[in-house]
């Protein structure tokens, strides 16, 4: 009982929080989430790149490529988004069913326990 206890203090709210989902609900909303957060680091990380670049860019941005240069960051962009969301997916399964067989064996011990209390 002090097992179960300390599970559902702890680890138990987050597999909790995962059980209420179905599985694809919850890789896809953790996926959108990586995307977005993919989004956001990669703009983050590019800008940081135009501004320390910033004096040759400007030098250069007539001579140069622009719309070689929209593809080079549409690709990497594309690349990272999809790299991101992969490693998110599998981190995203194991994880649900990690939630799903502890909680398996938590609803398991808690009839055990209603059947002790019943006797």
């Amino acid at each position: 009982m002090t097992h179960m206890a300390s599970y559902e203090k702890n680890e138990g709210k987050k597999n909790m929080a995962v059980g209420k989902f179905f599985r694809s609900d919850y890789i896809t909303i953790q996926m959108l989430k990586a995307i977005l957060s993919a989004t956001i680091v990669y703009g983050a990380c590019f800008a940081v790149y135009i501004l320390y670049q910033f004096e040759d860019f400007m030098e250069n941005i007539y001579n140069m490529d622009l719309i070689g240069f929209a593809k080079n960051v549409l690709l990497y962009y594309a690349v990272t988004v999809i790299v991101y969301t992969l490693i998110s997916y599998v981190v995203c399964s194991v994880r649900y069913t990690k939630a799903q067989k502890n909680l398996k064996s938590y609803y398991q011990s808690l009839k055990k326990l209603g059947s002790l209390y019943e006797e």
